[in-house]
């Protein structure tokens, strides 16, 4: 459980700055603005979901966020997103930072368990052939 906080709060983390620019003048940048708002949802409900729903569906969207959300802000780095460039500040080595958690994290939830028999089995009834 403790992995799935980490991974919410990084989520969060990330949807908490992205509103901040939202209301710091990114919403009057259209696509842009659009897709940051959509950005601070998704966090929002991919965070609730880490801690409610012990599935491997949340750490998949978490990783997914993540992976979207970082790939997004690299575009903006270099060639821009929608005619926005963006640039290196405080706000996007934390968001970057987030992000970064987020995909860690949410693959790491959906790596196999460790430990677990090796009997090669894997749950079926022996005999069974």
């Amino acid at each position: 459980m403790y992995l799935r906080v980490v991974a919410a709060v990084a989520a969060l983390v990330s949807a908490g700055f992205h509103l901040w620019l939202w209301f710091d003048g990114v919403k009057d940048q259209g696509e842009v603005g659009v897709m940051f708002l959509l950005n601070v949802v998704a966090g929002v409900v991919i965070a609730v979901l880490l801690v409610t729903w012990d599935h491997w569906i949340p750490a998949f969207l978490v990783l997914g966020f993540g992976a979207a959300t970082l790939g997004a802000f690299f575009i903006s780095m270099t060639v821009g997103l929608f005619g926005i460039e963006a640039g290196w500040s405080w706000y996007a080595w934390v968001s970057l930072v987030s992000e970064v958690i987020c995909i860690l994290a949410g693959a790491w939830l959906l790596a196999p368990a460790r430990g677990t028999a090796s009997s090669g089995s894997h749950g079926a009834v022996r005999g069974a052939h």
